[in-house]
């Protein structure tokens, strides 16, 4: 990979089809308008399907713009029961950040249930129409994760919000690698990649429910953050770059808070096999999807 790798190296894209959740702000406008740049047909998967209207309209290319709400399993299936066709690239981008105590519609704890097993379900629904790879979100902060898989949704711990959101990245990556594991056992191309922005200012930041919390962060993201066009970089790269799958991508700065894309590490229990595969099987329990035959075709 160049070592100054920027949005203006991405090869064309026309043809391909990208999904991208959470594409209506932030990252994952800059990661569909990059992409529709390069010639790809780009979905924005957004909640709210007005805001995702007014993202659509400032992106040059084909756009299209359908409704998602990873805190809902129910709007998850409809959304991959309405898919047809192939699908290249699935982003799944969206997330919320060190939220207060919140439960979804479904009974999960918010930053795992949206995070994580929206996207688990999301990503295997989608599975058999991917034709080339899905790339998944996580965070630098996923070092600082543990999983508890006697208590995921944080119904007999203290809640932390910042224990949640931390967990919920580390769940991403542990389900990159399981997921990466499944696709390689069964023979399929498509591969399963990561990536992190970094410290990147967006709208994600200052929703703690805390006047001081989101004033730090305010602060923050004013000092040492980089823009936004900077964070989506290691997301465009795992979604255009030839890279392996299991690859996992972060900013090429001090401490992997800003930069150029890179490939980067992840610490010893985002890389443990066993515990991948535990949390699959629990993922799998609670949201009633699973791995789908029709991918090891």
């Amino acid at each position: 990979m160049p070592t100054h790798w920027t949005a203006t190296d991405i090869p064309s894209q026309a043809g391909r089809t990208v999904v991208v959740t959470g594409a209506n702000s932030g990252l994952g406008l800059v990661a569909a308008r990059e992409l529709a740049r390069a010639g790809a047909h780009v979905t924005l998967a957004v909640r709210d399907p007005a805001r995702g209207k007014q993202a659509a309209a400032s992106i040059a290319g084909t756009v299209t713009v359908a409704r998602l709400d990873l805190a809902d399993l129910k709007s998850v299936r409809t959304f991959a029961d309405a898919w047809t066709g192939d699908l290249d690239v699935l982003v799944t981008n969206a997330g919320i950040m060190m939220v207060p105590a919140q439960i979804t519609i479904d009974g999960f704890e918010q930053q795992f249930g949206t995070n994580h097993l929206g996207h688990f379900a999301l990503t295997n629904l989608l599975l058999p129409h991917v034709t080339d790879r899905v790339v998944t979100l996580s965070s630098g902060l996923h070092r600082s994760g543990s999983i508890d898989l006697e208590d995921l949704n944080w119904q007999r711990r203290p809640y932390s919000a910042t224990g949640a959101y931390a967990q919920s990245k580390l769940a991403n990556l542990l389900f990159t690698l399981e997921l990466q594991r499944r696709l390689t056992a069964a023979g399929s191309p498509v591969r399963a990649l990561a990536a992190h922005p970094g410290w990147a200012a967006t709208n994600l930041q200052g929703r703690t429910g805390s006047w001081v919390a989101d004033r730090a962060a305010t602060l923050g993201n004013r000092l040492f953050a980089q823009s936004d066009e900077r964070g989506a970089l290691p997301t465009l790269a795992a979604a255009t770059r030839d890279l392996p799958g299991g690859s996992y991508l972060g900013p090429d700065g001090f401490q992997e808070m800003r930069g150029y894309p890179t490939l980067v590490g992840r610490t010893a229990p985002a890389s443990d096999p066993e515990l991948a595969r535990l949390l699959w099987e629990e993922s799998a329990r609670l949201t009633g999807v699973d791995y789908p035959a029709a991918a090891s075709a």
